[in-house]
């Protein structure tokens, strides 16, 4: 008699195989999910990033004094020197006329403009200081900031 083989798998060898699949396809998918779920942080925060530049740049393209004579203007569309941003917040992006910038409602934005003497050589009378705050919850809060001065 001769001795005869049998070729194939095992029951138990099939179910570990179909284990051992199945854990690896959970830990790729895992993974694809995790990385979807992040794959907008990077443009929310570079919009943040542009919202804050945005603003800065309004705001230091100011006077440093007031022109009319007339301080504290309450809309922001007659702010006309630097320290009437002081206090602003806008929830949502919002143009220089104030109006909403579609898209960009999840951003809030808050501006502080105080004097400084953080600057070598100029006294605090004459440098402002501009601070610019975006978040957007949970991901972002930067500040960004920048100096103003009369000379």
């Amino acid at each position: 008699m001769s001795a005869h083989r049998e070729r194939g798998v095992t029951l138990i060898e099939l179910v570990i195989s179909i284990v051992v699949v199945a854990i690896a396809a959970s830990a790729v998918l895992g993974v694809l999910a995790r990385t979807t779920e992040h794959s907008a942080d990077a443009m929310i925060i570079a919009q943040a990033v542009s919202i804050a530049e945005s603003y800065l740049e309004e705001v230091s393209l100011r006077p440093f004094d007031d022109p009319d004579g007339a301080d504290g203007e309450a809309n922001r569309a007659d702010y006309d020197d630097l320290d009437d941003y002081d206090g602003h917040v806008d929830a949502g992006a919002r143009d220089q006329f104030g109006n909403a910038v579609p898209g960009l409602s999840g951003y809030t934005v808050a501006v502080s403009v105080t004097p400084s003497a953080g600057l070598t050589g100029v006294d605090a009378a004459n440098a402002m200081r501009i601070d610019v705050r975006v978040t957007h919850v949970p991901l972002v809060d930067l500040t960004l900031t920048g100096y103003r001065t009369r000379l």
